[in-house]
């Protein structure tokens, strides 16, 4: 930060003023004229560069805000934002992913992601807000993202994921019915049913947990 302005904008910044503002993510996107799942996507990536239009709506909302907006934004930001040379701190935030099966096939996204060094195509996911459960969220954001009904059989544990820098809890997912459909079309590209042996043509290997990939290789 610089004076009373922000240098840059990133996604921790942004939520720091959401959460100064007491709003909700969807309150949060209608003031910004943004879409929800790019609000989501900032509490995934802290660390992600927010596209110049974003930028300076989030410069105007800033302006507008009084002094206890300010300081509570502040609070929320801490000390350690002035340290440059510091690791990004790991956001305090966890993230459930829904590996779906459908006999031979796998359920994947592809997220209209405006930053190109992120993820594209992704298993289903989603936030889990406090009072919900890790299963119940994958389960839940499955059918809102693609249509798709299906059941959570096993938890395959955790990890913090190697690009969001976010606690991910993963659970190995039994189709039940509905049609694979792009229900969030502002935020996805596409839904599509992958073959399981052709996954890693979509999501690099090295960035699938491997028990994940364990079970893409028949090895679980």
């Amino acid at each position: 930060m610089s004076g009373e302005g922000i240098d840059q904008w990133t996604g921790r910044h942004a939520c720091a003023l959401e959460a100064a503002l007491r709003l909700t993510q969807e309150q949060f996107a209608a003031r910004l004229g943004a879409g929800r799942r790019t609000v989501t996507d900032w509490h995934k990536r802290p660390d992600m560069v927010i596209t110049k239009g974003l930028q300076a709506e989030l410069d105007h909302l800033y302006e507008s805000v009084d002094d206890g907006v300010r300081a509570r934004f502040a609070a929320q930001l801490g000390p350690d934002v002035a340290e440059p040379d510091e690791p990004e701190p790991i956001a305090a935030l966890t993230v459930a992913i829904a590996v779906v099966f459908e006999a031979d096939r796998v359920l994947i996204v592809c997220r209209r992601d405006e930053d190109s060094s992120g993820i594209t195509w992704q298993f289903p996911a989603g936030i889990v807000k406090p009072g919900s459960s890790a299963q119940t969220t994958a389960v839940r954001e499955t059918l809102a993202e693609t249509g798709v009904r299906c059941v959570a059989r096993k938890p395959l544990g955790g990890r913090i994921h190697p690009v969001t820098r976010v606690r991910a809890e993963y659970f190995m997912c039994e189709y039940l019915a509905g049609e694979a459909e792009n229900r969030d079309p502002a935020e996805n590209v596409d839904v599509i049913w992958a073959p399981r042996t052709s996954v890693t043509r979509f999501i690099p290997a090295d960035r699938i947990f491997r028990p994940v990939l364990d079970l893409l290789e028949g090895k679980q």
